[in-house]
């Protein structure tokens, strides 16, 4: 009776692992295509950069390395051009609040529908599809605020701005490299 309840489990576990991966890839399609999608709406993107989802989402935050974080002061931005990022943000906050929670409350029903005793697997890939859309929504907005925004700094300022992104993604990958090297050497000694 046990190995047919493990056999079972184990079957299940497999199914869930399997849409698990097929939901993931299906967000990363996502993440992938909607930036592409706003870059052709809009004309480009900012000369053939890539946009990540971290960067969008960093972007249009509050915090983070958007305008309203870190960079804002080193931009030399003026009072007005203040005011109209502020508005930017204010005015999108209420939305992308609202799906931020939507997401939470859909990933806390994946949880509970995979906590159970019984697998349901159209139960989770149902929820893991209805996240993976309200994602999607979720970026879009993200993007909204980030072209908005962009469109408030003059070219010197986008071009600072660039420069200031760079830099700190050099500085980020110096970290990486540091922190990958840091366990490398901590492998070869416990070795």
């Amino acid at each position: 009776m046990k190995n047919i309840n493990s056999d079972r489990k184990e079957t299940e576990m497999k199914r869930f692992n399997k849409i698990h991966a097929l939901i993931i890839a299906s967000i990363m399609a996502i993440a992938v295509v909607i930036p592409v999608a706003f870059g052709q709406a809009t004309g480009g993107n900012e000369g053939g950069k890539r946009h990540n989802r971290a960067g969008m989402r960093a972007f249009g935050r509050d915090r983070g390395a958007g305008l309203s974080g870190r960079f804002m002061k080193q931009l030399n931005l003026t009072d007005d051009q203040k005011a109209q990022l502020k508005q930017i943000h204010e005015s999108h906050r209420e939305s992308t609040l609202a799906l931020r929670k939507e997401l939470r409350a859909k990933r806390q029903e994946v949880r509970q529908a995979t906590q159970g005793e019984f697998f349901d697997e159209a139960t989770v890939q149902q929820k893991l599809s209805e996240a993976a859309s309200i994602e999607a929504r979720l970026m879009g907005e993200q993007f909204k605020v980030r072209q908005e925004s962009l469109s408030v700094l003059t070219v010197e300022q986008k071009t600072q701005l660039d420069q200031l992104r760079q830099e700190f993604k050099s500085k980020m990958e110096e970290r990486r490299a540091k922190g990958a090297g840091r366990k490398a050497r901590r492998s070869q000694k416990s070795s």
